[in-house]
């Protein structure tokens, strides 16, 4: 039996592995110490062989809470994820597998490859309505890419969407790509009646450090990136300041941040109703911002999610609401689960790549039905 984290986004310590019944590992925290709950390794073993993976330092991860209810994902062809008979009991998160084929990979989600993300930047880029803007370097020299799509009409709204402040969220960047395959599809004609009133500026992923070192929620110094909106800097933050700074060029009518959450299992929205200018238009826009995506998506559910803000409570260094009250735009956050959709149970598969793909598209749809009452 041989287990190996030592790739793109790999996170697992081995503890003890002499027996296979009782392989010990523990997750490695973010820099910092702060942070963790994200694991990515391969398991090699004897075809046949039933193997239990017991992580052993579960309780102490970030989201405990999250364990609830919660299975690995894995793979044996890194296409096709399904999830592995998983069980959190007295602070120990225990994985059973039982091999098909010498080798699978395990994961907490489903990983979005920095390979796949370049792979990504390089496939949209031949559309002739993008254009790919090197924003900066990341603390590990790594490029902060932004892909535009549209003609820069300044008569036409701007929508950015962000992805992966937390690098370990990666339905967050499966769901920038369906959104980009809908958006680029020439026979969509949702996407051409949009883009014929939107210029989109997306960052599909905004912590390429992050998510090469396998964390789950910050950058190379261990920096949460979403609470550093309201004063970035290049000391600290370089992904958030780069795309702040953007923002201030271009404007921004509508914000939409992808993230997912680790404890509910549902799709949901976390407006800014919390930011000192919310006031009875931007409840409007958010209504039939919510309402659209209702119709559009079976995902889609409102009953669970976060408290709301009070008025004037907002915390500003978060990016939805520091962009709502900046832009006095309509601003979201929008999470997705780690687990499943209770409200659509897929027993193989739960929350997966390509739900989240889907709703990229479901989003889509959503911006058609406000663009018109954003300005």
């Amino acid at each position: 039996m041989r287990i190996s984290a030592n790739f793109d986004g790999g996170n697992i310590e081995v503890i003890n592995q002499d027996n296979i019944k009782d392989v010990q590992l523990a997750i490695r925290p973010d820099v910092g110490d702060e942070f963790f709950q994200w694991f990515n390794f391969r398991l090699e073993g004897e075809i046949g062989c039933q193997y239990r993976l017991n992580i052993v330092n579960a309780d102490l991860a970030s989201y405990p809470a999250g364990w609830d209810n919660y299975q690995a994902v894995a793979t044996y062809d890194r296409q096709q994820w399904f999830r592995l008979p998983t069980v959190y009991k007295e602070g120990t998160l225990s994985i059973d597998v039982e091999l098909d084929c010498d080798s699978i990979q395990i994961a907490y989600f489903a990983p979005y490859s920095y390979e796949r993300h370049q792979d990504l930047l390089a496939s949209v880029q031949i559309h002739p309505l993008v254009s790919l803007e090197h924003l900066g370097l990341t603390l590990d020299g790594r490029d902060m890419t932004l892909i535009n799509v549209g003609d820069n009409d300044e008569s036409k709204a701007n929508i950015w969407i962000t992805a992966r402040q937390h690098p370990g969220e990666t339905m967050a960047e499966w769901l920038v790509e369906g959104l980009l395959n809908s958006l680029l599809d020439g026979d969509n004609v949702n996407a051409k009646a949009l883009l014929d009133k939107a210029n989109f500026y997306i960052v599909p992923n905004m912590n390429p450090d992050g998510s090469v070192r396998g964390h789950l929620r910050t950058n190379a110094l261990g920096v949460n990136l979403n609470r550093e909106w309201q004063h970035p800097s290049l000391e600290k933050s370089p992904e958030v300041y780069y795309v702040t700074h953007k923002m201030k060029e271009t404007g921004v009518d509508l914000f939409y941040d992808v993230h997912g959450d680790e404890a509910l299992p549902f799709v949901f929205l976390a407006g800014c109703e919390g930011i000192p200018s919310y006031d009875e238009s931007k409840v409007k826009l958010q209504k039939q911002f919510v309402d659209a995506l209702l119709l559009t998506s079976a995902d889609f559910q409102t009953e669970f999610g976060y408290d709301k803000d009070e008025p004037g409570k907002a915390n500003m260094t978060v990016a939805s609401n520091w962009v709502g009250e900046t832009f006095s735009c309509l601003s979201n956050t929008l999470e997705m689960p780690f687990k499943d959709n209770d409200n659509m149970p897929d027993q193989m598969t739960g929350w997966s790549p390509e739900r989240s793909m889907y709703f990229g598209e479901a989003s889509l749809i959503a911006m058609l039905a406000v663009v018109d009452h954003l300005r």
